[in-house]
């Protein structure tokens, strides 16, 4: 995939994952996108490792495991922000 779909996935991942998980998160569409282009490269990671897939483009699963990393790092976001 190249950078501008990188950017077009994070983009939806990590809406997808606001979506998922509502609440004040401070940055604005950027931080977004970067939290969804970051999640697409852990949900890649981690489903590598699961043995479930990678994310290789505008796929099903590839979109999962986007979502799946974008909602761990909002998670972590989080954690970190209150502290």
């Amino acid at each position: 995939m190249g950078i501008f779909s990188w950017i077009i996935m994070g983009l939806i991942a990590g809406l997808l994952a606001k979506l998922i998980m509502p609440g004040r998160d401070p940055g604005g569409l950027v931080v977004t996108i970067l939290i969804g282009i970051a999640g697409g490269f852990l949900g890649g990671w981690i489903g590598s490792l699961l043995g479930i897939g990678r994310v290789t483009g505008f796929n099903f699963v590839s979109l999962l495991l986007a979502i799946g990393g974008a909602v761990i790092l909002l998670l972590a976001w989080r954690a970190v922000k209150k502290k």
